[in-house]
């Protein structure tokens, strides 16, 4: 269990405070601030009262008695890689992670999110290749073939939870947080459209599915998995064949498959149906119009939204009688910051099955 030092830690990180920094705000040495942070020492009352003001937190946020867990598995950054997002994102991304994953436990003491499959776990040693693994989970998923129709709700049947960040504006596009005796936890950065969001829940559930520890070739394996989870060779390949593979119709695939132009030529180049020429053609065609980021808006993708941790909230608030500030008291945040963090799904036909604990 956590103790005041590694509560001291997240509250700093989350913000991305530097020691250093965070000590001067705290007008303490950095050196005593080090030993505060690993339980060396105990800080007074004095100093809480000044962190819970450099760190915007109830001072209350400090006593919380929880396993506080280190850097998830994978970063998926936006583009090419982990190299991308800096040691201090990783360190505030892992101490939201913590404070989410806090709350969730605290929420399911009173309700009992009840999944109706799971998340299967593949060696990719023993399988062979993420695709072969893609279509495993697709089996196990009982997915019908072609386009799937929603991912998101297929993630949360299985007992994924999932979130939307912004992750402070780094430039990730989402994380893995599995952690014992908790439904595993993914974010997303809900900045981003449609297709980006589907392809990042795709490749996050790769990372589920796949990878315990971190290896070279995770990321992209992960990708492999999603393209192949998203666009399966059998269904993909007649899409594409005795045609000409254009930006033209890549952009009447998107809306049918809902993903990026960009993962259809992928998915072409990786399974055959076009050349690289054509490949590196038609990425010209893309870079030149500046779609790489962003793709026309006319062709966008409307965002699959979660829904779990909103009918939690809502259970909470309408049957079991709390009010916002108790609810944002349980892991103690002040009301604003827990209701910017936590969006709330659109659709209430579409959320999942929660049984109150008595």
């Amino acid at each position: 269990m956590s103790n005041v030092g590694d509560m001291l830690r997240v509250a700093r990180q989350r913000l991305g405070f530097t020691q250093k920094l965070a000590a001067e705000r705290l007008n303490v040495p950095q050196p005593v601030l080090s030993r505060f942070e690993n339980g060396v020492s105990e800080p007074d009352e004095s100093l809480l009262e000044r962190a819970s003001d450099a760190y915007s937190v109830p001072v209350e946020f400090f006593h919380v008695r929880e396993t506080v867990f280190g850097p998830p598995v994978s970063v998926h950054a936006m583009l090419r890689g982990k190299a991308d997002v800096t040691a201090r994102e990783v360190d505030a991304i892992t101490a939201e992670l913590n404070i989410r994953v806090m709350q969730l436990r605290r929420f399911l003491e009173a309700v009992d999110f009840e999944p109706t499959t799971d998340v299967p776990v593949m060696d990719i040693e023993q399988y062979g290749s993420a695709e072969q693994i893609a279509e495993l989970v697709r089996r196990h998923w009982r997915v019908p073939n072609g386009p799937v129709k929603n991912l998101m709700r297929l993630a949360e049947k299985a007992g994924v939870v999932v979130g939307l960040s912004e992750f402070g504006g780094a430039a990730v596009s989402g994380v893995t947080f599995r952690v014992p005796g908790r439904p595993p936890l993914i974010l997303l950065n809900g900045t981003h459209p449609g297709d980006r969001l589907r392809f990042t829940l795709a490749h996050e559930l790769g990372h589920l599915v796949m990878h315990r520890f971190p290896t070279p070739e995770m990321e992209q394996e992960a990708n492999e998995f999603a393209s192949a989870l998203l666009m399966p060779a059998a269904d993909i390949r007649p899409a594409f064949s005795g045609r000409r593979v254009t930006i033209e119709l890549l952009a009447s695939l998107k809306p049918e498959w809902k993903v990026s132009m960009q993962s259809l030529l992928m998915r072409a180049s990786n399974i055959g149906a076009i050349t690289n020429n054509q490949s590196r053609y038609l990425w010209q065609q893309i870079s030149s119009r500046g779609w790489r980021l962003r793709e026309p808006a006319s062709l966008e993708i409307a965002p699959e939204r979660p829904s779990v941790l909103d009918s939690i909230i809502r259970t909470h608030l309408d049957t079991l009688g709390y009010t916002m500030p108790e609810l944002s008291g349980l892991i103690p945040l002040y009301e604003g910051e827990f209701v910017s963090m936590y969006g709330l799904a659109a659709d209430p036909d579409n959320r999942p099955k929660l049984r109150i604990v008595r």
